[in-house]
């Protein structure tokens, strides 16, 4: 990690963004809002999605190949968008590099922590549930929160493919949701990128206002954090670039719903 140096110091590199797909672009837009002079590369890994039900062997090889290609093109900071990967990879990876990463999960749970909250969920993948990082943080910092995990496969797919509006998608979205809510929870959380775009299937079932977006949280606590450690752009408007690892035309199509995507995303091939 870099230490906080000079607080009146700028940084105009580029910020990476990573997640399995398009997912990720959610806390893009919410990082454009909050960062708009910031530069920003992203890379969807549509080669290898969905991430949540791959080995943790095969999710530490991808961090490590994308973490490498940002390398290369010299970013200040990696934002592991993507929950998963989060889970899985960052502690085994997170001191290898010569930028600063920035976890989804890890750098949420304190701030979830603090909330007055008795039980909160976590709606994840099966990858982020079964390594109970959500869990495991928010302990942390408040023991006495219960925290109810749940895995939600087949989520993702329906995202990515824009069946959210199906009689069978909507069946695996309220079949899930129905167990959450048996154990009563004030909040929930959509622990991943997904999620927040099944909001409108969601809210059928219960207020909602119950549900939280951690990327709304995660980006506020990025910016902080530059801001402490002197690594904000001096730029007035940033620009952002897009690579994806396989099916460019298929990236920009399923992006739409989550981001205005003005510029091509190039091919790169990392294997």
């Amino acid at each position: 990690m870099e230490n906080n140096e000079n607080m009146n110091s700028i940084d105009n590199r580029p910020i990476g963004f990573f997640d399995s797909g398009v997912g990720g672009l959610t806390v893009l837009d919410k990082f454009k809002k909050v960062l708009p002079e910031e530069n920003f590369l992203y890379f969807g890994d549509t080669k290898h999605m969905p991430y949540g039900e791959k080995s943790e062997e095969e999710l530490i090889n991808f961090a490590d190949k994308i973490f490498k290609f940002f390398e290369t093109k010299n970013v200040k900071a990696v934002v592991m968008a993507c929950n998963t990967t989060s889970a899985v990879t960052y502690e085994k990876l997170k001191n290898q590099y010569n930028f600063k990463i920035y976890p989804i999960i890890q750098s949420v749970a304190k701030i979830l922590a603090s909330e007055n909250y008795s039980r909160i969920g976590i709606l994840a993948t099966p990858a982020t549930i079964n390594s109970h990082v959500y869990k495991k943080e928010i302990a942390k910092y408040n023991p006495n929160m219960e925290v109810v995990e749940m895995a939600c496969p087949e989520w993702v797919k329906i995202v990515e493919e824009g069946r959210e509006k199906d009689e069978e998608s909507e069946k695996f979205i309220s079949s899930r949701l129905a167990k959450m809510l048996w154990w009563g929870p004030e909040k929930i959380v959509l622990g991943c990128t997904h999620y927040p775009y099944l909001l409108q299937n969601l809210s059928k079932y219960t207020e909602r206002n119950r549900f939280i977006d951690p990327s709304i949280h995660f980006a506020q606590y990025i910016k902080d954090d530059l801001t402490k450690c002197g690594k904000l752009s001096s730029g007035n408007k940033g620009t952002e670039e897009f690579f994806v690892s396989s099916s460019p035309e298929n990236f920009v199509n399923a992006g739409k719903m989550f981001y205005n995507i003005k510029t091509s995303p190039e091919l790169i091939n990392l294997d």
